[in-house]
């Protein structure tokens, strides 16, 4: 039974009470508020209006004494004893605590708790009582619990967090506030367990070869009552198809292995199919089922080629024998407030991920394990995950006996937890401690041993090698080479773009920072030629609605205090810089939003296409990052309020499986490309046009083309002069389409944003409210044309697109949640329009 209903909370300062009074059955609660399960201390006071919403203005520091109190929770359940067994057991389940708790039932101290990670499983067959019973968790201050440990070694972003099995970006990040919340923040369960249960369940496919798979099943069970017959039933099906095996479970366990013929594989979405399985295991005791459990599975093979058949390195993951280009994003918390989300946000951005073609998410490693819908969705909608262990940019205490025990229960307790998703395609230890732990070692700014390698380096391989081989284990990222950000071997974070490092560097050199418009440029992607790319990215801009909703009145300005604080980046003149090198530096709050949006997708664009032209050597492209916890001024491609950014729109075409792209520098030839990630071959006639800002046209030829499966073809080129027939280049577009519309057009300019002589273009706007779609028009060619709507969620079937002169184009307006959407407040810009 879920016990989610009935609870309060309340707060009180250290000492005020003690514990086992408020703990207690009799203890009068009648006055505390009422609290949702799942969810959050913060949550609750919000929903109250007991605290402004921390997400406006400076609201969060108004908020900072949330954290500072002991929050209790209580609950009343009742249950009827009378019939329970004797070989019955009852237990309680905290799928997840958050994070320092201490749970009483009926009085009883149950257990205290250290990790939010974890789920947490109490017997209480004698504490629960026949009728009425009473729970109490009480969540202690985060603060006052590390006040005392150690903290004289590196950590980014604050010290108190190495110590804290919690999310650590709720310790702040530099893209979002430090919020550090406390509460139940997943399911509470009372369950009847009778003389066994099952413990664990793991389906992996061990071979796919000739039209036959085979998938082993390794079933655990625990043991209540001893030397009693169990057995388990496994039926693997498909519909009215399924396969039944049974056996009997010796010490614990049992092993089947299922042959399939023909099966139906689990593809990427890109690629095929997604197909999901059914497994329902059941465990039995002399003919009488005592436990079930039914997961989906998928039948594929994945692993990493890091050799091909040359000896050249390689980073490449392999589905099902199909090397595939690994094209997404990175994955925050969803929320500052994680257990308050609902799925449906969950479900709404990895559909866009989806729509914007992209085949893998990375779990970052700052964050949590994620939440169930994460994984289902993910396995559902044909999406692969890069899912890191939660250690982020620190050292972490791996001396300490008592952390290394939380640690390892948390790393198997993950393992178990995830490793049945067909989704999952690599276990990755870190995210930048093994690299960061050498560069800070080199400057002198580390002068400990590398704490958190044992983690890493030892206890995951360990437990993964007993519970989870199917997968490659990755110690970090990035990880190897003479460097661990070499480009030559393994994964590169390039953050050579925004942040200018001065790479490529190797073991014991400095890292050197170049803080200039060039050392920043996005430009320098086209430098980098790494085997996969699994972190890079620019800031932008959020959308209008999100920044104004979230700023008091009269600070929604450029240059204000309040839109500096949406920026938690240290150097805010990074961006500065980039926007110099590319569009100009803004001069006021509309320029900023399209200049940086435009900077951003631009420069994704740069990189990405050139990432792909590079394929096979660089296999994948995980943009940093694709959404917000909060409303503020980030990398992320979505918003908080899930308003896509310009960059999510240019990603629907670089991100595309049939990629018709141009490889250009100012002055240089146009090299014309094509990438063709499906495993089928493409033939086509592309058209290469070049017209003027008014509409006429310079250049225009055909260009045929066959391109193999799975492959990057440069195709042919072409001069400057050839294509602009003395006309100037700053007052030019180019265009590179499919004939047949087998493949998206792609748009390029031929001098930066800053230097193109656009002429006033006059957008004609047509809304039809009753089919819910805007019709565009333009006279010169308008650049960015954006629409807008002051509201949450709100569905563009595209936006921040160029409209060439005299084209029309009909955009579709929705809603993610399908509701009526007022297009009277439409709002249609270009960057050189007439307002």
């Amino acid at each position: 039974m879920k016990l989610a209903p009935n609870w309060k909370i309340q707060y009180f300062d250290q000492g005020q009470e003690r514990d086992l009074v408020i703990a207690a059955p009799d203890y009068i609660d009648h006055f505390w508020m009422a609290a949702n399960v799942p969810g959050d201390v913060h949550s609750t006071l919000i929903q109250k209006g007991l605290i402004d919403n921390p997400f406006f203005g400076h609201n969060d520091l108004k908020s900072k004494w949330v954290s500072e109190k002991i929050w209790w929770y209580r609950t009343e359940f009742h249950y009827d004893k009378k019939n329970l067994q004797s070989d019955e057991r009852l237990e309680l389940i905290f799928e997840g605590l958050d994070t320092y708790a201490t749970v009483y039932l009926n009085g009883c101290e149950i257990a205290s708790t250290e990790n939010m990670y974890i789920p947490h499983v109490f017997d209480v067959t004698r504490e629960v009582l026949d009728g009425k019973n009473i729970i109490g968790v009480k969540f202690d201050v985060v603060s006052d619990v590390l006040k005392e440990k150690e903290k004289n070694y590196w950590a980014g972003y604050g010290k108190d967090r190495i110590w804290a099995r919690k999310a650590q970006s709720h310790f702040g990040w530099d893209w979002g506030p430090q919020i550090v919340t406390a509460g139940i923040w997943k399911e509470v369960r009372l369950e009847k367990r009778k003389i066994a249960k099952i413990d664990s369940v793991f389906a992996r496919t061990v071979e796919i070869k000739n039209d036959r798979a085979i998938v082993e099943i390794d079933v655990n069970t625990k043991t209540f009552v001893r030397n009693q017959p169990l057995a388990v039933n496994v039926k693997f099906h498909d519909g009215s198809n399924g396969m039944i095996k049974t056996a009997q479970v010796t010490r614990n366990h049992v092993n089947f292995t299922i042959e399939l013929e023909n099966p139906k594989l689990w593809w990427t979405h890109d690629l095929g199919t997604p197909h999901l399985y059914t497994l329902d295991v059941e465990l039995l005791c002399e003919d009488e089922t005592i436990d079930l459990e039914t997961t989906q599975v998928g039948v594929r093979t994945i692993e990493v080629m890091q050799k091909d058949a040359a000896g050249n390195n390689r980073f490449t993951f392999v589905l099902n024998g199909v090397e595939i280009f690994a094209k997404g994003a990175n994955w925050i918390p969803i929320d500052s407030f994680i257990g308050a989300t609902p799925d449906s946000r969950y479900s709404q951005l990895l559909t866009q991920a989806k729509e914007a073609h992209m085949n893998m998410i990375r779990v970052w490693g700052g964050g949590i394990y994620e939440r169930d819908i994460f994984y289902q969705e993910c396995d559902r909608l044909g999406m692969l995950v890069w899912q890191d262990f939660m250690f982020a940019c620190a050292l972490y205490p791996d001396y300490n006996y008592n952390y290394m025990q939380n640690v390892r229960t948390e790393i198997e307790a993950a393992i178990k937890m995830l490793r049945n998703h067909p989704c999952i395609a690599l276990w990755c230890g870190n995210n930048e401690n093994d690299w960061l732990y050498e560069v800070e070692y080199t400057a002198g700014n580390i002068n400990t041993p590398f704490y958190g390698e044992k983690i890493y380096h030892e206890l995951i391989p360990e437990l993964l090698d007993e519970l989870d081989t199917s997968r490659l284990y990755w110690p970090s990222s990035p990880f190897g080479g003479n460097d661990h950000d070499s480009q030559e071997v393994g994964d590169r974070h390039n953050w050579q773009v925004w942040h200018g490092n001065v790479e490529p560097r190797k073991f014991g050199e400095n890292l050197g920072q170049n803080y200039s418009v060039e050392g920043v440029s996005f430009k320098n992607y086209k430098k980098d030629f790494t085997r996969f790319s699994s972190e890079f990215g620019m800031h932008a801009s959020a959308n209008r609605f999100t920044l104004e909703d979230n700023l008091p009145e009269g600070t929604f300005y450029w240059g204000s205090d309040e839109m500096s604080y949406r920026n938690k980046d240290y150097h805010h003149q990074k961006g500065i810089m980039l926007m110099e090198g590319y569009t100009g530096i803004p001069t006021d709050i509309e320029e900023y939003m399209n200049f940086s949006m435009l900077t951003q997708a631009e420069g994704l664009k740069c990189g990405i296409e050139h990432y792909r032209r590079n394929k096979p050597y660089t296999s994948g492209a995980l943009v940093w990052q694709l959404n917000d916890c909060w409303p503020g001024t980030s990398w992320s491609m979505i918003d908080y309020y899930q308003l896509p950014k310009a960059s999510y729109f240019y990603a629907k075409k670089f991100f595309h499986p049939l990629l018709l792209t141009i490889d250009h520098d100012a002055g240089s030839d146009l090299k014309i490309w094509v990438v063709n990630d499906y495993v089928k071959a493409y033939t086509d006639v592309l058209e290469l046009k070049v017209e003027s800002f008014g509409g006429e046209e310079l250049f225009k030829t055909t260009i045929p083309v066959e391109v193999m499966g799975n492959s990057s073809v440069e195709i042919t080129s072409f001069t400057e002069e050839e294509v602009l027939k003395g006309y100037p280049a700053n007052e030019v577009v180019v265009h590179l389409s499919s004939t047949d519309g087998k493949a998206q057009h792609n748009v390029y300019y031929l001098r930066d944003q800053k230097d193109l002589a656009l002429p006033q273009a006059q957008l004609d706007v047509v809304v039809d409210k009753e089919n819910q779609t805007a019709t565009i028009k333009t006279d010169n060619l308008a650049r960015m044309v954006k629409l807008e709507i002051p509201a949450k969620k709100i569905h563009f079937s595209d936006n921040f697109f160029d409209l060439l002169p005299n084209e029309t184009k009909t955009i579709e307006i929705g809603h993610l949640e399908n509701e009526k959407v007022d297009l009277g407040k439409l709002r249609v810009s270009a960057i050189n329009s007439i307002q």
